[in-house]
């Protein structure tokens, strides 16, 4: 999956697990950017009667390069509280739900917003409240109505909204960890030969399920670095990426009559900026590590990048398929595409039209070039697919990044920076077979984007 569970420590943290992140132009309001960072992921949506929520004593931050240096420029910190209406009940609701400050609702959740730029901390908003959790049709019998309450439009200019979603990501999991099995390609034929031969179709193992979201709409004057004018081509343009949770370095756990309490400086625990870096690039024995370094150290994993373990499995499970991708990997060329693709942007000149490169600086960040308006059609394989709006130029809702990812590692977008290099024909068709139409709940049009979240009432339906 995108992040969900990749490392050993933060699978056993899931409130401090960074599942997905995305960055893009609103397709809505162009002058913006809106980046979104999901966290508790796999959560079941009959989750009573503890529901969901973010973590109190957990630290979240969407940070913003804006110079190329890995570092953040601008960062949007959220820290969350927990009240509890009624001490002396188990329920988290006792009635309807019907608005944010509801009598009936048991244990809400408060968070406040801080922007921090230029070395200074600027508190945007305090105890913005979350929407409930989606319990079912007697408890949040109108659910989007506390979504739009829940969502704010700031004297600043940002617009936030903080809470749970639907999990957009789709992935047919079960298939791609059973040793790299691709499910749709028993129907692939290369020159007239079948070359899969596979059974079953597709599963979105990621169907069915809810995140919890942190949603941001900025004005694209406030994550840019000041300039003139801003072009395609133009670096200043250009910005980078990720998000991160962190916790206080000391835990001390209560006895009958105290709280846990924690102390110490905060220590970052999860990250995530392109999608599947640390899931299938990072080796297994660095993935915690890997966590808890600025994108600015990723340096120090680009020799993963370079030689991609995946890389080596597909001519090994699929033999005869990737012959030309086989003696690429032989030949231990290091796989520059890759190598600007994930750590340092792809420089002006390889796509007509299309630079987001942010420097020599090696950073693991989604590189989104805000200069690229959003493409009215878009097409799920983004950049690869013709459309420059899309992964790796940013991220959004629907853009099939591991069909694009697998594409890549096969050897697809080798050419950018080898005309020699001749791409297998299964490079470009490999899928798990799944698209944005295998969410259940369908994106928005409109911030926050994310579809509704299942209730545990309905979902999932009985039939399953």
């Amino acid at each position: 999956m995108s992040s969900h569970r990749e490392a050993p420590e933060i699978a056993k943290d899931p409130v401090a697990d960074s599942s997905d992140l995305y960055a893009f132009v609103s397709p809505d309001k162009p002058d913006s950017v809106t980046l979104i960072a999901n966290y508790v992921p796999l959560q079941l949506p009959s989750g009573g009667p503890n529901f969901f929520e973010f973590g109190d004593d957990v630290r979240y931050e969407i940070h913003i390069d804006n110079d190329g240096d890995g570092l953040p420029d601008v960062t949007y910190r959220f820290e969350f509280t927990t009240e509890i209406t009624n001490p002396n009940s188990f329920l988290y609701n006792t009635g309807p739900i019907d608005s944010l400050d509801s009598r009936n609702w048991n244990r809400r959740q408060f968070y406040s917003l801080t922007r921090v730029a230029d070395g200074r901390e600027h508190r945007l908003a305090h105890k913005l409240p979350c929407p409930p959790c989606n319990v079912g049709p007697l408890s949040t019998p109108k659910y989007a109505d506390l979504v739009r309450q829940a969502t704010y439009s700031l004297s600043t200019g940002e617009r936030v909204f903080a809470g749970q979603r639907a999990d957009g990501f789709f992935v047919d999991l079960g298939a791609i960890f059973d040793l790299g099995t691709l499910r749709p390609f028993q129907q692939l034929h290369v020159a007239g030969k079948k070359i899969f031969k596979t059974e079953g179709e597709p599963v979105n193992a990621t169907d069915w399920m809810n995140v919890h979201s942190l949603a941001l709409q900025v004005p694209l004057s406030r994550v840019r670095r000041r300039a003139n004018s801003y072009r395609a081509g133009d670096r200043a343009s250009v910005i980078g990426v990720w998000t991160s949770a962190s916790r206080r370095q000391v835990r001390v756990l209560g006895d009958r009559a105290a709280a846990d309490t924690a102390a110490g400086p905060f220590t970052q625990v999860s990250r995530l900026g392109n999608p599947l870096f640390n899931e299938v690039i990072v080796p297994m024995s660095q993935k915690d590590r890997w966590n808890t370094l600025p994108p600015s150290e990723d340096k120090r994993f680009a020799r993963f990048v370079e030689q991609p373990e995946l890389a080596a499995l597909l001519p090994a499970l699929y033999p005869d398929v990737f012959p030309n991708l086989d003696k690429l990997n032989k030949a231990r060329k290091p796989r520059a595409d890759l190598v600007a693709i994930l750590l340092t942007g792809v420089p002006a000149g390889l796509i007509d039209g299309f630079t987001n490169a942010t420097g020599d600086t090696q950073a693991d960040m989604l590189r989104l070039n805000t200069a690229i308006a959003p493409n009215r059609r878009p097409n799920p394989f983004g950049v690869l697919g013709g459309d420059l709006a899309g992964f790796p130029n940013g991220r959004r809702v629907g853009d099939d990044v591991v069909s694009i990812a697998l594409r890549a590692i096969a050897g697809l977008t080798v050419p950018l920076v080898d005309n020699a290099f001749r791409p297998d024909a299964a490079a470009a068709a490999l899928t798990p077979g799944l698209s944005a139409a295998d969410v259940t709940a369908p994106f928005l049009a409109h911030f926050p984007y994310l579809g509704t979240p299942y209730d545990g009432f309905n979902n999932p339906p009985a039939s399953s």
